[in-house]
């Protein structure tokens, strides 16, 4: 959450180009923004609040080589310009912005106001101005004031740092940061993800954690380790991944244009290096357990595998709530195998678990689509979705094609992996042919109508939908801002069935597998009590009020089933006229617990 941005090179015009560099960071945050720079031995800092604005709209920016940026998702202080990065020192000598969270700041600052250090804002941010200012008294140098004020900070965070000379100092705890250089230009850049500065460089380093970056005058680049204060060799990487631009491609925002990337996405699953896939699945199957943990959409995703791991590789498969795996660390063994999937790599609460495991020997595999990411270098079985950027904060296609590798690594362990790619080749086909029907979004649009009139909205699942279902509460509640809860079909009678009245509308996914019948039980059951059905399924029925057509894809019909759902929360959203791509209060990327 937050996202860093810092450029150094030879041309003048360093605050557009970090201000560039923003605009596709701000799906980590964005209910403020802000830029710092060098111009004739000064530094100047410009904040606002609300979404970064538009180059050809920006503010005056004088000439400057150096400039460090910042887009903020609150955590600590009250949404205003003054709680917005960077802040800057009493002397005015360095300004420095953070992505995460300083946990104990509160005891810190106290601290520091004993010392008669005074505070213009409410941030965590700022104590950390304050204890660098205090370290540069007895420490000499940023390194080692850096490396001081580090050993006192509780939580995940990374800094940036600029000096009023120019120089830029960057330091990494749990929060990503990684470095682009383009060599021929010699320009210099940091980011908190690779996707920010992709277009302008052709080689990148990952900061790992515990360093520090120091970028000189001379645009050279050194990295010390945190604990020892000792120079880190580092690797320059190729940057594979070329985004050359990020936009909408003529559609109206970027959360259709990805549903509509979808069969793209899965296609790059079946594009995965089988050998790693049979690697991974044996691996699995000598395990003594294994677990999958995420959160939010991740922990409906690690739902969702670890049921194709049950029903097709019979494995017992537990998944996982990151924030809530404590209970389990006892119980890790060195035999043990963790799957982590993310659309980040970045999620604290679950890279919080698999650093505990890693220190068990437990093995981890993961599933991440931004690449550099911290879960992938932890992994020992690492996997790329590589399906392309995803920029609405609203995960779509990231989380389809993550289940869509889960039940192909499941039909590996069963020992079929051709039937499984076959299958998902046919998932493919008959996804795009469902989103090219018109009739299917004039149908979920005129649902999407009657839906947003509600106040509580019911999704009701079993079996292979039930991850289905909870994902779709999750799309809904992000983009409609309305309560929506998913229940389990087979808890209707021992609770649910309360809920049930006149009025109450009631989303039900149906496939036909083998509790097809036990949801035909359930719609009667609620519709004796004067609620109606929306019911997602291959063939129409009487006893539907609503019916939204799929096609059956018979082992991936789940996978297929999402698609209604995501589309469905996003006509909901145009008709409530929310910021589909950017919903309030939430970022993409949850680097703080």
């Amino acid at each position: 959450m937050c996202g860093i941005f810092g450029y150094k090179g030879l041309k003048n015009n360093a605050g557009h180009i970090v201000i560039e560099g923003l605009r596709r960071l701000d799906y980590r945050g964005y209910d403020s923004w802000g830029i710092g720079f060098v111009s004739k031995n000064s530094l100047i800092i410009k904040k606002e609040v609300g979404k970064i604005g538009d180059i050809s709209n920006s503010q005056y920016l004088p000439n400057s080589h150096t400039a460090i940026a910042h887009t903020r998702w609150a955590t600590t202080g009250a949404v205003t310009r003054i709680n917005a990065h960077p802040h800057i020192s009493t002397d005015k000598t360095f300004l420095l912005a953070q992505n995460g969270i300083v946990e104990n700041y509160q005891e810190l600052k106290a601290g520091l106001e004993k010392k008669a250090y005074s505070f213009i804002s409410e941030t965590d941010t700022e104590v950390i101005v304050r204890l660098i200012e205090d370290a540069l008294k007895t420490q000499k140098n940023y390194i080692k004031a850096i490396r001081f004020i580090y050993s006192k900070l509780i939580g995940r965070n990374t800094i940036i740092l600029l000096r009023k000379n120019g120089e830029i100092y960057a330091a990494r705890n749990g929060s990503p940061l990684v470095i682009g250089i383009n060599t021929k230009t010699k320009e210099i850049f940091l980011s908190s993800d690779t996707l920010s500065f992709s277009p302008y460089v052709n080689k990148m380093i990952v900061v790992e954690n515990n360093q520090i970056v120091r970028i000189c005058n001379k645009n050279k680049i050194k990295i010390f380790n945190m604990k020892n204060g000792k120079i880190s060799q580092y690797k320059l990487e190729d940057m594979t991944i070329k985004v050359s631009q990020v936009n909408k491609a003529g559609y109206r925002h970027y959360m259709i244009k990805e549903i509509n990337e979808t069969p793209q996405a899965i296609k790059q699953i079946i594009n995965q290096d089988k050998n790693k896939i049979i690697e991974l699945s044996s691996a699995l199957k000598s395990a003594d357990h294994v677990y999958i943990i995420g959160s939010g959409t991740a922990g409906f995703a690690s739902a969702q595998i670890a049921f194709y791991l049950r029903l097709f590789g019979n494995i017992n498969v537990i998944s996982l709530v990151g924030a809530d795996a404590r209970s389990y660390y006892d119980i890790f063994n060195h035999n043990d195998l963790i799957i982590a999937p993310s659309q980040s790599g970045e999620t604290a609460d679950v890279i919080e678990v698999l650093e505990f495991a890693k220190k068990k020997g437990v093995k981890i595999a993961s599933i991440v689509n931004m690449p550099g990411s911290m879960m992938t270098r932890m992994s020992d079985y690492p996997f790329m979705s590589s399906a392309g950027p995803e920029i609405c904060v609203m995960s779509t296609k990231i989380f389809t094609s993550q289940i869509a590798w889960g039940y192909l690594v499941a039909k590996t362990v069963q020992g079929r992996y051709k039937k499984g790619v076959k299958n998902l080749e046919k998932l493919t086909i008959a996804i795009r042919t469902y989103l090219i029907n018109k009739n299917n979004h004039k149908i979920i649009k005129n649902i999407a109508k009657t839906l947003i009139r509600k106040s509580h909205i019911f999704l009701l699942g079993k079996y292979q939908n039930l991850s289905i279902i909870n994902e779709g509460m999750v799309k809904i509640i992000e983009a409609t801002y309305k309560h929506a809860h998913a229940l389990p079909a087979g808890d209707l009678k021992h609770y649910a069935i309360t809920l049930m009245e006149k009025g109450i509308l009631v989303i039900i996914v149906i496939s036909d597998d083998i509790v097809k019948n036990d949801l035909i039980t359930a719609i009667n059951e609620i519709r004796l009590r004067g609620a109606e059905i929306i019911a997602i399924a291959h063939k129409n029925q009487s006893i539907f009020d609503y019916y939204i057509p799929t096609k059956d894809t018979k082992e991936t019909d789940a996978i297929s089933n999402i698609i209604p759902l995501q589309l469905l929360a996003y006509y909901m959203a145009i008709k409530l006229g929310n910021n589909i791509d950017k919903p309030r209060n939430i970022a993409k990327s949850v680097t703080v617990k």
